[in-house]
C-alpha cells in the first residue's frame, strides 16, 4: 500500500486483467492486491482467495481462505512478502510444469531453507548501538536482486538507516536476473562515512566485481579492525575469505562456494553468526538473514514484529 490502490485505479491494467480472466488465462495477486485491486474489478467472483491478514476482512467470507497459496482455476493468490517464494514457484509450475518448478526451487535453495536450522551463533556479543544503526549494502552488476531487495527492505522496515552503494562507475546496476537497481550513491562517496554494519549481497558475478573494488576492500578491512559488524550472503562470503576476514570464524555460504572457504564452515544452518560476523546461504535464506540482523541490532521483539508484517514464520523466542 498504496501500490495496490494505484494498480486498482489504472484503467488500462483493469482492462488487461479483466480480458485475461474472461479468456480463462492465468492471473494472480499477492498481499493487499487480491482485496484492494482484484475485488473492486469483480475478478474474485466464485473464487477461493487469500491475501494479507490485514485485508482478509474485505474478502467475501464464504470464499476467503487462510492459506499461504490459493489456486482457484485461473486465479492464484498469496498472503504477502514472506510467502512470495512459494507464490512464484506455484506460478512457475502452472506455466512450465512440475519439473521446471522443482529445478527453480532447488536453485533458490527452498528445500535447504526449510530443512536446516534457522540460525547458529558462536561467541555471542551485543550488537546494539545507541543511535539508529547505519548499514552499507554494496552492489555490483551481477548481484543477486533477491538478496539485495530482501535485505534492504527488511532492514528499512526495522528502521535502520540503509545505504545502497554501487561499486561500478554508475548508480545503475544490472542484477543477476536482469533487474535494474538504482543505488543511492557510488562506493567512493559512501566511503566518507562510518557504518555500524556492512553486508555484501551474493551473486557469483557480483561478488567477483565487488572483490575488485579497492575502496570496498579498504572499507571492509577498516570495519573488521575497528571491531564493527560485517557479513555476507550466498557467494559473497568468498570475498571476505579472500581478504582474510573469515580467519578463525565460523561461517556459511552458498553450497557451491562453501567448500572454498576455511575449515570453520557450518554447512547446516541457514544463518551463522560468530561474534560480529554474520553469513548466510543465500536466496530463500535472505529473510532469515535480514531478520537475524534485525534481532541482533534491535531485539527479538522488533524482528518478530517485522516478520509478522511480512507474513513470514518466525520463532517466538
Amino acid at each position: 500500500m498504496p501500490g495496490s490502490v494505484r494498480l486498482r485505479d489504472c484503467e488500462i491494467l483493469r482492462k488487461i486483467t479483466s480480458k485475461q480472466a474472461e479468456e480463462k488465462r492465468l492471473y494472480s495477486a499477492i498481499c493487499a492486491a487480491p482485496a484492494v485491486t482484484l475485488l473492486p474489478w469483480g475478478l474474485l467472483k466464485r473464487k477461493q482467495t487469500t491475501c494479507h491478514p490485514a485485508f482478509m476482512d474485505k474478502l467475501p467470507t464464504f470464499w476467503a481462505v487462510k492459506s499461504t497459496i490459493q489456486v482457484s482455476e485461473e486465479l492464484t493468490t498469496s498472503r504477502g512478502p514472506g510467502t512470495s517464494f512459494e507464490f512464484a514457484i506455484t506460478l512457475v509450475e502452472q506455466l512450465f510444469g512440475e519439473s521446471v518448478a522443482k529445478e527453480v526451487g532447488d536453485f533458490l535453495l527452498m528445500d535447504t531453507a526449510n530443512e536446516n536450522p534457522r540460525k547458529e551463533e558462536f561467541n555471542g556479543v551485543d550488537w546494539t548501538v545507541n543511535h539508529t544503526p547505519r548499514v552499507l549494502i554494496p552492489v555490483a552488476n551481477g548481484s543477486e536482486e533477491i538478496e539485495v531487495v530482501t535485505i534492504v527492505d527488511i532492514l528499512r522496515r526495522a528502521k535502520a538507516d540503509v545505504v545502497i552503494a554501487s561499486v561500478e562507475k554508475s548508480l545503475h546496476i544490472l542484477a543477476s536476473q536482469g533487474t535494474k537497481i538504482v543505488a543511492d550513491m557510488l562506493i567512493g562517496s559512501a566511503a566518507e562515512s562510518i557504518y555500524d554494519l556492512i553486508i555484501l549481497p551474493g551473486g557469483i558475478v557480483g561478488a567477483e566485481r565487488m572483490q575488485k573494488s579497492k575502496v570496498l576492500r579498504k572499507l571492509l578491512k577498516e570495519q573488521e579492525s575497528a571491531g564493527r559488524i560485517y557479513g555476507a550472503i550466498c557467494a559473497s562470503p568468498a570475498v571476505l575469505h579472500k581478504q582474510g576476514l573469515l580467519k578463525g570464524k565460523r561461517a556459511t555460504a552458498h553450497p557451491s562456494i562453501i567448500s572454498k572457504l576455511s575449515n570453520e564452515t557450518v554447512d547446516g544452518a541457514r544463518v551463522v553468526i560468530d561474534g560480529k560476523l554474520i553469513t548466510s546461504k543465500g536466496l530463500t535464506t535472505a529473510m532469515d538473514f535480514a531478520l537475524a540482523i534485525v534481532s541482533k541490532l534491535f531485539g527479538h521483539a522488533r524482528a518478530r514484529s517485522v516478520a509478522e508484517g511480512l507474513v513470514f514464520e518466525y520463532p517466538r523466542s
